[in-house]
């Protein structure tokens, strides 16, 4: 996984490569003082278990809409998971996202047991 980070004024602070972890994106991110840092991530198959772990590690948490994230990012020539964190971590400081709404834990086992 890729991490970008820019602070609030546009200026890029630091990118790495991580293991798609919460313990491994929360050490890279340790050197960024809380309450400075937003982290955003387009939505799929793994957005409950980051969404959930680093907002219980006391980060602000974003998860986007992947259709709006492929739009932003459509324009892009080359298509990389450096290019792509780079991308999104801009159009998390644009504010042009809409939040995907992560159900908890126990609400998304909750709903699995009532199907059929």
């Amino acid at each position: 996984m890729a991490i970008c980070v820019f602070d609030a004024d546009g200026k890029h602070v630091f990118e790495r490569t991580v293991a798609c972890e919460v313990e491994d994106i929360v050490a890279c991110l340790r050197d960024v003082p809380q309450g400075q840092c937003r982290i955003g991530f387009e939505s799929g198959a793994m957005s409950q278990h980051l969404y959930l772990g680093l907002q219980n590690a006391g980060f602000d948490v974003v998860c986007s809409e992947a259709w709006q994230v492929h739009a932003a990012l459509s324009a892009m020539r080359n298509k990389t998971d450096k290019t792509d964190a780079r991308g999104i971590a801009q159009v998390l400081r644009s504010g042009w996202f809409s939040k995907v709404f992560i159900k908890s834990r126990e609400a998304h086992a909750f709903h699995i047991a009532e199907q059929p």
